[in-house]
Order: C-alpha cells, then structure tokens, then sequence
C-alpha cells in the first residue's frame, strides 16, 4: 500500500501563502501540510530563484550605467535616492561597484549605506537581490556590514524602492579609498588591502559628451566600451551599416571588434591606439552617436555587403551575463 502522507497536528495554526518563512529545502513546509518544503511552497520559491531576469536594471534611471558598473567599472560609486527619501538615522545610500571582503552591504558607523552592485547573487533577478540587500542595510546597526542570503521570491525590487525620476550620476574612482572615510590614515592592515585592490583596478573614464561609455587602459591598448540602449537586433542593423560603409570606427588606428551581451542591453567595444586617451575620445564618440542615430533610423533591407558585416559583429559578441 503507498504510504499515506503525514497529517498535521489538531489546532496548529495554518499559516497564509503570504506568511510562509523560507526554510531548508528538506524541512517539512512551515504552512502545515506535512510535506517538505520544497515539494510545497518551496517549489514556487525555487522557480522565482531560478528563472533569470535578462534586464533587470530596466526602468531605473540610468538603466546603462548600471550595466556598465554591474559588469565593466572596477571602481565607482552612485548616489542614489529613495522614494519617500532617507530613513531616519541613514544620512546617505550609495551604490559602490565592490566593497572590501565581497560584503554585499555595509551599513558605516555614521548610519550612512553602501550597497555593492558586482557581487554574486543567489537568484536570476538581481533587481530583487539587490533590493533585499539594500532594505537590510538600511535597518542594520551602525558599523556591521550586511551578509547574503536567499531572497524570498515576493520580495521588493529596486524598482519598487528607488525614486525612478531622480539622476543616475556615476563618479569613476582611480582606486577604492572611497571604502574608507579616512583612507590617509587608515590601519596598516586596511592600507596594505587597498593598495592590493588598487594594483587590480584597470584605469576607467566616463565620457562626458555621450551616455554610458566608459574608456579604459590596458598594457597593449586602450578600449571604447559602449552600454547601448537600443534593441539588440536594430543595434546590430545600424552598427552593420556603419561598418559596411567604412564608417563605424572613432578615428586612424581604431576599430569596432566586437560587442558584449549584458542584462539584455548591447555593449559594442572598440580597439584604440596605446596614446587615444579619454579625452581623445569625446569627439569622435560624438559624432558615432550622430551616424548611429541616421542608421538606426533606416528601415531599408540590409545590402549583401551590410549582412556578411552583421555575420562578423555577431560572431564577435560575448555574453557577459
């Protein structure tokens, strides 16, 4: 005979669907049932864990920027705002690329929050996790910094907590003494970490003149890298043209190689020459912008020569996430 499930006990009280806590995957559902956990609620928290969010910055101000410093920035910080502004006792929340030891918060001594945008997240909506996050540190106690953990699936997102009409302004750093609030004469411990994270840190710029793309220094060359915030397969259209056309370069000795896939937005990365520097960059950027708006306002079918260059750009592109 099959084993008749267990029942629950007379009188325990049977939680609502809105009340269920999350537990060990193996311990019986806190909803009373008898069953396992995860053969019971568990099941719909598994799958919001598991199913991925391909943009899940979109929405927020600023939607690129926080791609480029999810993915690319090594160094940066964002003031942001809140809807209904700043808790009592929270002077400020900033969004930092990285914070030391991978915390995914840190609520300083002050009361002031920093969130971490790059670490690791445990479910397919980094929205939602970093959202947690962020409500956590704004109730820690001053001086602790914030641990993950697995995110009820109806929680808040970003979204749901950030003012969407305020600017998103992203202030690129030549290291990470933002961390500390007295870097110059922090411990010799904390010095001794910040100038390891500094000799990692790849120098970065912001462009002034156009949205979202970011120079970078390497020891063979330099890169142009672009977050873009058009539909993929239109992007990949106009950036086709442009370059069948000889035209989707930034100047002598620069060339379009290829574009990164990330949180559902295309991120095309140009070579430059060891001697283009950031500011070199700034107008011949400008004018890209101007001959990518034209082609992305064609709607004629793509020529031969225009296809086999969308062939190459495509087999050029790396998905980042």
């Amino acid at each position: 005979m099959a084993k008749k499930r267990p029942q629950s006990k007379a009188g325990k009280p049977q939680l609502k669907d809105g009340e269920i806590p999350v537990v060990g995957a193996r311990e019986p559902c806190p909803c009373g049932s008898g069953r396992r956990y995860k053969a019971c609620h568990g099941r719909a928290a598994a799958q919001a864990v598991t199913e991925l969010v391909h943009r899940p910055f979109e929405g927020l101000s600023g939607e690129c920027d926080w791609i480029a410093l999810r993915e690319l920035v090594p160094a940066a910080t964002v003031e942001l705002t809140l809807k209904g502004g700043l808790p009592e006792g929270v002077p400020s929340v900033t969004l930092a690329t990285v914070l030391p030891m991978a915390w995914p918060a840190l609520r300083r001594d002050d009361g002031s929050v920093l969130l971490a945008l790059q670490n690791d997240t445990p479910s397919g909506d980094l929205s939602r996790d970093l959202a947690d996050t962020l409500q956590r540190a704004l109730e820690a106690e001053p001086g602790s910094p914030v641990a993950a953990r697995r995110v009820p699936a109806d929680g808040p997102r970003l979204q749901d907590l950030l003012d969407p009409e305020a600017s998103f302004e992203p202030v690129v750093h030549p290291g990470f003494e933002f961390w500390v609030p007295d870097s110059e004469n922090a411990a010799p411990e904390v010095s001794a970490s910040l100038e390891r994270a500094n000799a990692a840190a790849i120098p970065t710029t912001l462009l002034s003149g156009v949205d979202a793309a970011y120079w970078c220094e390497t020891p063979e060359k330099n890169h142009l890298r672009w977050v873009m915030p058009y539909p993929e397969e239109q992007l990949l259209d106009a950036l086709a043209r442009l370059h069948a056309a000889g035209a989707s370069s930034l100047g002598d000795d620069t060339r379009l190689v290829g574009s990164f896939r990330a949180h559902g937005l295309m991120v095309p990365v140009w070579d430059l020459p060891s001697s283009m520097g950031a500011q070199d960059c700034e107008k011949p950027a400008a004018r890209f912008a101007e001959r990518l708006a034209e082609a992305l306002a064609s709607d004629a079918p793509l020529s031969g020569e225009e296809r086999r260059a969308r062939g190459g750009l495509t087999n050029r592109q790396v998905t980042l996430s």
